[in-house]
Parts: structure tokens; C-alpha cells; sequence
């Protein structure tokens, strides 16, 4: 299969790492450090075992020279998707798939969701309707990234754990392209089970996200000390409790209760999210699509979230200050 990895980051690297080791005909859309990388030396994999191995796939930044491909894969977070909408049509052809592996609420959400909302546009993840107009959600395969990993030098990803990508036509059904992608990560060495509700998946994976990452950011702290320490693990309670309030006014059903999903994270230990391993590097927070676009979907439904509002206004304020200042902030131990 012709596919392009629209970004070569932690998890972009990743996959498409282990998609050309399998045999697919890979192309990264990439720019700078990692493109020279990549051209020269192919993508390093480092796996959780410390083997290595190296991805000859092709790299470029001209979406025009990549070409028509059978799948296109977004890896790129959700506040850059705007950025690349305007390119992204040289590389789709009359049956091109796209998968979407943004974390948080997708721009496509009412898309064929089929309630009093359908055909709806969250302004915090799509402010200026480009991204669905640019990148049709009639195309999209919905996808729930649960591996960890980290690009950890230009050209070169560690992968520390986990494999499961879930997929999910934004309809629910089971159609001939999903399963042949599905089939196609399978093949690659991911778990990638085709789901009827995939909205449901994404909410599971954003309760952790909308409060763990946060959280993280403001208080410079791991998975295991957040729930460990009494306050903030109420905390998260809290910010996930109102989630779940908004989620079930949608027709969404968590197969997870609350305690054992708090309980998971705490197994997880001391793990950086990515919300506060960007603000240690200084990159822009991914804010909205985590919690901006919950608070959307919040008022829409008419329900109250208090703690969510307090928690995002204090991490838009630093991300703010970080823009502003052109800073980071790393905790440094004191001798």
C-alpha cells in the first residue's frame, strides 16, 4: 500500500517506521532536521527490547512530489492540522483514506454521528471551518493512539510501549477500506481492531488526557504522583467526572468506570504526558483539542463545568506566557 506519514514526530516516526519495515510503500511529509535525517539515514526504530532497526522509506516536504496515495496518515497534533489542509490534496486520489491520530475531540466529530447535532463544527479545534473543508471527513478513518514513544533526535523514535491502534469508519461501519487498513497494521505488528463506535474510544482515552495532561503542566508532576497525592487525584476525579457528564449526553457509554481508569494511569508510574514534556521543551500546548473542545461540547449541551473552565484557563494563561516570553520551564533538582 502507497501510504504518507504527514508528520515523523514520536508517533508518526513510529508507525511509519513499522509500516515500511513491513513492506509498505512509506513516504514521510516532513521538514527541517528530521527530513535531512530521514533522507540520509532512513528512520531509526529503537524498540522496548533496545533492538534497532532502520526504516528506508522515502522523506520530502513537496506534498506535490509525494503524489497520490492509497492512505494518508495525519500524525501531526490537532492545532497544526490547519497548517497543512491546503497541501494535503495533492496527495489524495479519487479513493484515498485518511486516518486521523490527533489526540482529543476530532474536527470531524458530528460528522455522521447521526444526533441533533450532526454536521456541527468545534471552533476550538476547526476555528475557521478550513480544516473540514480542506480535509473531508467523508474520507476520514478514525483512529485512538494508545502507544508511548518519543522522537528522541532527528530521524530516530524510541517506542517504550504499547501497540494498540483501534479504527473506526465515523459511521460505524465495517467497510471494505477499514478492514483493509486495519489488515495493513496488522500486518505491521499493531493491534488494530475495527470498532462500531469509535467516538466512544476517543472518549476513553480523552478522560485521561483532559485531566492527567493538564494537571501535569501546571504542577510539573507524573502519572503516579497526581494520583498518588490526595488533592490533585480529586482533582482529576473531578475534571473527569464532568467529561463524563457531557460524553453521556452525547451517547457515549465508558466501558471503563472512573476508579479503574484513575487506577491505570497510577499503574503507569512516574511517566511524563506529553502535555508537560512540551512544556519543558517550550513547544505550543495542545490545549484545545484536550479540553477547549470538551468545554465547546459542554455548552452545547448545557452542562456545567466548573472545574474544567478553572483548569483551562489556567493552562491557556501559561501557555500564553510561554508564547509571549518564548520560554520553557524545567523542574531542576536542587543540590
Amino acid at each position: 500500500m502507497k501510504i504518507a506519514i504527514v508528520g515523523a514526530g514520536a508517533i508518526g516516526g513510529y508507525v511509519g517506521a513499522k509500516l515500511s519495515l513491513a513492506g509498505e510503500d512509506v513516504t514521510f511529509i516532513v521538514r527541517g532536521a528530521n527530513l535531512d535525517a530521514i533522507s540520509r539515514n532512513g528512520m531509526k526504530l529503537i524498540l522496548e527490547d533496545g533492538s534497532e532497526h532502520i526504516a528506508r522509506a522515502k522523506a520530502t516536504d513537496n506534498y506535490r512530489l509525494a503524489g497520490r496515495q492509497d492512505l494518508v496518515i495525519l500524525a501531526l497534533k490537532a492545532h497544526q492540522l490547519e497548517s497543512i489542509a491546503d497541501q494535503l490534496h495533492h496527495l489524495l486520489g479519487p479513493e484515498t483514506a485518511i486516518v486521523t491520530m490527533q489526540n482529543g475531540i476530532p474536527y470531524w466529530y458530528f460528522h455522521k454521528n447521526g444526533g441533533a447535532l450532526e454536521g456541527s463544527i468545534l471552533k476550538t479545534v476547526d476555528p475557521t471551518g478550513e480544516i473540514s473543508e480542506k480535509i473531508p471527513a467523508s474520507r476520514v478513518i478514525g483512529c485512538v493512539v494508545y502507544p508511548a514513544s518519543e522522537l528522541i533526535a532527528p530521524g530516530v523514535v524510541r517506542h517504550f510501549e504499547g501497540e494498540r491502534f483501534p479504527l473506526g469508519e465515523l459511521d460505524g461501519s465495517h467497510s471494505e477500506r477499514v478492514t483493509r487498513i486495519s489488515e495493513c497494521f496488522v500486518k505491521a505488528g499493531f493491534k488494530a481492531p475495527v470498532l462500531d463506535d469509535i467516538r466512544s474510544e476517543i472518549w476513553l482515552k480523552l478522560w485521561g488526557n483532559l485531566s492527567f495532561n493538564p494537571i501535569s503542566a501546571l504542577t510539573h508532576s507524573t502519572l503516579v504522583d497526581i494520583c498518588q497525592f490526595p488533592l490533585s487525584r480529586a482533582l482529576a476525579a473531578a475534571l473527569m467526572t464532568e467529561a463524563q457528564a457531557i460524553a453521556h449526553k452525547l451517547g457515549i457509554a465508558f466501558r471503563v468506570p472512573l476508579d479503574k481508569r484513575i487506577a491505570g494511569a497510577e499503574k503507569i508510574g512516574k511517566h511524563k504526558t506529553s502535555m508537560l514534556k512540551d512544556v519543558e521543551a517550550g513547544r505550543a500546548l495542545e490545549i484545545d483539542a484536550l479540553v477547549g473542545s470538551v468545554i465547546e461540547l459542554a455548552r452545547l449541551t448545557h452542562t456545567p463545568t466548573p472545574h474544567l473552565d478553572t483548569v483551562y484557563a489556567l493552562v491557556k494563561l501559561l501557555a500564553k506566557t510561554f508564547e509571549e516570553e518564548r520560554g520553557q520551564v524545567q523542574l531542576q533538582r536542587v543540590a
